[in-house]
């Protein structure tokens, strides 16, 4: 049963990193979808879009690892050797 939790939650963890690394990119290329075609802007707004939008996922992808690595450093026991217990 343990085997089974732990396959779960790598696939809810990479889930979640797949959304928070997409949905900035996402987001925002359908406001700039949006203002292209309701506001009249011109074309090459899609590209700071799409730079804004990896900037985004890039930096959601650093404090998502960052905070599993931190987790995952909290959750192991320390072991204590014979010249480490000051």
């Amino acid at each position: 049963m343990k085997g089974w939790y732990k396959a779960l939650e790598d696939l809810v963890w990479l889930t979640q990193l797949g959304l928070n690394m997409l949905l900035p990119l996402v987001m925002c290329l359908g406001g700039c979808w949006w203002a292209v075609s309701h506001w009249g802007w011109p074309m090459w707004v899609y590209l700071p879009a799409v730079l804004l939008g990896l900037a985004a996922g890039a930096q959601n992808f650093w404090v998502f690892v960052k905070e599993r690595l931190d987790r995952s450093r909290k959750d192991k026991p320390r072991r204590t050797g014979f010249n480490s217990h000051l």
